[in-house]
């Protein structure tokens, strides 16, 4: 039982993202920015977004008072009619109740307003959070990604914000009218008595240590929560995008299995968190009964006395529950907040993550592109790593295609990488049309490149809406012409629906072959003057591999195209081949001087071999 009791705690411990994540990252990437470590750090900055709408604020807080106002005022008009209706014998006892049901109902309708507009409030601060956590999203530099589960990086915009929507709905507020009627009670309670005040004070120290346990606690297991249910649907994403190699290799029982364990970390993190938050309303319940024994057997001993009157042990009965209900709110709402905290310092620790590196402060647009490319003594690495590639040089002309060859871990990729600006060379330069590709502006480089990769992503959505993402403003008719010149109108045309056809996420739906024809056609549609090719027919039947070969030839032609090779078979054509090892230029030329060389690339061809990615 113990180690039971034990278990939770395993998972409480602070995730640090900056230290659990590895991988590459741009070299000579500047200090991440601070994160917020710590519940008072991440409450300043919640504090941030609303003071942004301190007007509104404002008449929330307005609100608070007048119904903290009214809920004080409240009890003292019935200990007061009582007193009335002993003394006069219930001369103008009416008027004293028709003064209450008054109080009342203003009490209500300040609180109705007061949580109208902080829900309004509430709900514009996390519509503009999960804005610019989007957006930063898309500014972050691709190998981040690499480095994270998309499924937690979901969480993170879905749960964690709402938990954060749901305290600011409830808890500031609840916090802020809590803090007022403490202050209101205890100031009414000495007026009245300042003796039995002192002795309804009894139980705070029980409260207060109480209080702390129970919040430190919680604390710890509100965070382990939000980072489980993080960790649990990045593995739902994951298992779900890959459904087709569980079944391939029979490993549903092995994932089951797996997800059960990281349902058990939520279901324990989440069985204590709300076991002992739950302690709150039974120690506050035992120590109002303990207060409320306290003033009514002291109090009758004063009433017996002629120190109070019967109205004040009223009053006072009544202020000592109101005394322990906003301690009870606000153990209640801290741990809500807590809840709030451990979702709203996850969404700042992605918010702290250094952006893709911005660009120089002359970077110019790219205007008309030719395409002829130099890569000129470039290397680079990785951070924390060795030289992924070392002094490549090679030129290619206008409207040539150069195939880059090489083993896994070459270096091809990483070239690609440097071409379109992912990652800036360590050392040496790339250039365009004689412009260092550090000099242009990343969004205007990359529009003047077209990909088509070996495995097309589509989006949900329809099929005309897929092609014209290479260009958001063309028409029907260029959207159609695409498609034909990519060999995928017949098969368009033969859908139900056509070009407005519906896919579902990924494409799923239709066949390989067809997604690749369709991201051809949106590169076309794109019209680049660079285009990067990773050859995608080596899982495709013949037929579409011809339709296919097609579209690329019209794609490539009068284009610089540098192609990822995988078949000797699109080697052969290209009008340069770049032969890489181990991040180095082992030869290059033609398909022709290569043989005639005898060298790496001869080896190949005449094995027969299929030269895979890296």
């Amino acid at each position: 039982m113990l180690r039971e009791l034990k278990e939770p705690f395993r998972y409480a411990r602070p995730e640090r993202a900056s230290e659990a994540a590895e991988g590459a990252g741009a070299p000579g990437k500047a200090k991440a920015k601070p994160r917020a470590r710590n519940t008072a750090a991440t409450l300043r900055r919640m504090w941030g977004y609303l003071i942004d709408y301190k007007g509104r604020l404002a008449a929330v807080i307005a609100m608070v008072v007048l119904s903290s106002a009214f809920s004080l005022l409240g009890p003292y008009l019935a200990g007061t009619a009582i007193d009335h209706f002993l003394i006069n014998r219930g001369g103008g006892f009416l008027v004293f109740l028709a003064g209450m049901a008054v109080v009342y109902v203003l009490h209500s309708v300040a609180m109705w307003l007061q949580s109208i507009w902080m829900i309004a409030i509430s709900q514009q601060i996390v519509y503009l959070m999960r804005v610019q956590l989007f957006e930063h999203l898309h500014r972050l530099p691709i190998p981040y990604f690499g480095k994270r589960q998309h499924g937690e990086l979901m969480s993170r915009v879905t749960n964690d914000i709402e938990n954060v929507s749901a305290s600011l709905n409830s808890s500031v507020i609840q916090v802020f009218s809590s803090v007022l009627l403490l202050i209101g009670t205890v100031g009414v309670m000495l007026s009245l008595s300042p003796m039995l005040t002192l002795l309804t004070f009894l139980v705070v120290p029980l409260m207060a240590l109480g209080m702390k346990w129970i919040t430190t606690q919680t604390g710890r297991l509100f965070k382990a929560q939000q980072r489980n249910l993080g960790d649990l649907n990045g593995y739902i994403e994951e298992t779900l995008s890959g459904q087709r190699i569980v079944k391939a290799y029979s490993q549903e029982k092995t994932v089951v299995a797996a997800f059960k364990e990281r349902n058990e970390r939520i279901r324990l993190s989440g069985f204590w968190a709300q076991t002992i938050s739950g302690f709150i309303p039974k120690l506050m319940n035992a120590l109002n009964n303990l207060s409320f024994a306290i003033i009514a057997g002291i109090g009758a001993l004063f009433v017996l006395n002629d120190a109070i009157t019967v109205g004040v042990i009223v009053i006072f009965a009544e202020y000592a529950r109101q005394f322990t209900r906003p301690l009870n709110d606000l153990a209640n709402q801290w741990n809500t907040l807590l809840s709030a905290v451990a979702g709203a310092e996850r969404v700042f620790d992605v918010l702290a993550e250094e952006e893709e590196r911005k660009d120089e402060g002359a970077a110019i647009e790219l205007g008309p592109v030719k395409g002829e490319v130099v890569f000129d003594d470039v290397s680079f690495a990785y951070e924390g790593r060795e030289s992924t590639i070392r002094k490549v040089g090679f030129s290619v002309n206008a409207g040539e295609t150069v195939a880059l060859v090489g083993s896994t871990g070459a270096g091809k990729t990483t070239l690609i990488q440097l071409l379109c600006r992912f990652y800036d060379p360590s050392s040496g330069s790339i250039r365009i049309d004689g412009l260092d590709t550090r000099a242009i502006k990343r969004e205007s480089l990359r529009s003047k490149m077209a990909f088509v990769l070996q495995d097309p992503f589509l989006f949900e959505g329809t099929i005309r809406e897929n092609i014209r993402y290479g260009k958001l403003d063309a028409t029907d008719e260029e959207v159609e012409r695409a498609a034909k010149l990519a060999n995928a109108h017949s098969f368009i045309k033969r859908l139900r629906g056509g070009y407005d056809a519906p896919l579902k996420a990924d494409g799923s739906g239709i066949s390989q072959g067809q997604k690749q024809l369709l991201a051809i056609a949106r590169a076309i549609l794109a019209d680049p003057s660079i285009l990067v090719l990773d050859e995608a027919t080596s899982s495709i039947d013949t037929v579409t591999e011809i339709k296919i070969q097609e579209a690329l030839q019209r794609l490539m032609e009068g284009r610089t195209s540098f192609v990822i090779a995988h078949r000797l078979n699109t080697i052969r054509q290209a009008d340069q081949i770049v032969v890489l090892q181990d991040g180095a230029v082992l030869e290059k030329g033609s398909h022709k001087q290569l043989i005639e060389r005898g060298g790496f690339y001869s080896t190949l061809v005449s094995g027969q071999l299929t030269l895979a990615d890296s």
